[in-house]
């Protein structure tokens, strides 16, 4: 399973606010560099790369110097406006220091509903992949209500993966992988490498409601890994306090928990 990972040539990689952020919820600047270098040095090998980020809220909640998240959907809404423009800006401006143009695709679940609107999208990724640009992808909380919202871009990045036909995703977050415990509440826990099959004593073992920067836990990575697998693509969880292990994962390393891409 890991030897298959090696042989990727599309790769998805997700990033959540937990990576790109402090915990005072100021941008990581040294790990997007990271993430920027190393994402452009990966592309440089032959591989297409599409990076899957969060981050917008946080990043305008810093910006507009708010403490905390706003209630109303409207004021979150143009926290994410701010957020969106400024976390792009950066992500241009590290990306260019490596000699590597990115574009912008902001998505909405109805995206992926109407036929004609996903078949754009597919289009969209397709050129810019075909013209060497890496793809940097986020939810578009900025117009976002219930009925349009990924929810998470665990799952949005789990959709990406299978629009492009990827052949593998990689989650980064701040949790090793997954355990057959709660890391956090059991000194015992081990992780799991490597996983077959998401049946539903895999899901009993997803707990916990993440980060508080984030808006995802194990159990909507597990919901990617479960989309993302159906469509035969292998799937990594694993920590990115450290960008590099995404050169270790591409080796075929054992780092994090891979799932087993298979299609029915």
């Amino acid at each position: 399973m890991r030897s298959e990972i090696q042989n990727a040539g599309t790769i998805v990689v997700k990033v959540g606010t937990s990576t790109l952020t402090y915990e005072n919820g100021k941008l990581n600047l040294k790990r997007m560099e990271q993430i920027a270098r190393i994402l452009t040095d990966v592309k440089n090998s032959g591989k297409k790369v599409v990076l899957v980020t969060s981050g917008a809220i946080g990043v305008g909640m810093s910006k507009m110097g708010l403490k905390e998240k706003p209630k109303e959907v409207k004021a979150v809404q143009a926290v994410s406006a701010v957020g969106q423009c400024e976390l792009m800006s950066i992500y241009d401006r590290m990306f260019s220091e490596y000699n590597t143009i990115v574009g912008q695709i902001l998505m909405t679940k109805d995206v992926i509903t109407n036929l004609e609107r996903k078949e754009n999208a597919i289009n969209t990724f397709s050129a810019l992949l075909e013209n060497d640009i890496l793809p940097v992808v986020n939810e578009n909380d900025s117009v976002s209500v219930d009925e349009i919202k990924f929810g998470d871009n665990d799952t949005l990045s789990a959709i990406v993966a299978k629009l492009i036909d990827a052949d593998a995703l990689i989650i980064l977050s701040d949790i090793d992988g997954l355990y057959d415990q709660d890391p956090r509440l059991c000194e015992t826990a081990k992780i799991i490498p490597e996983v077959n099959e998401i049946t539903e004593e895999i899901k009993s073992m997803a707990c916990g409601a993440g980060s508080k920067r984030g808006t995802g836990g194990m159990i909507t990575k597990l919901t990617a890994a479960e989309i993302a697998t159906d469509e035969g693509i292998q799937v990594v969880i694993a920590n990115g306090k450290d960008p590099h292990i995404i050169y270790r994962i591409l080796e075929g390393k054992e780092i994090g928990t891979i799932f087993k891409g298979k299609k029915a």
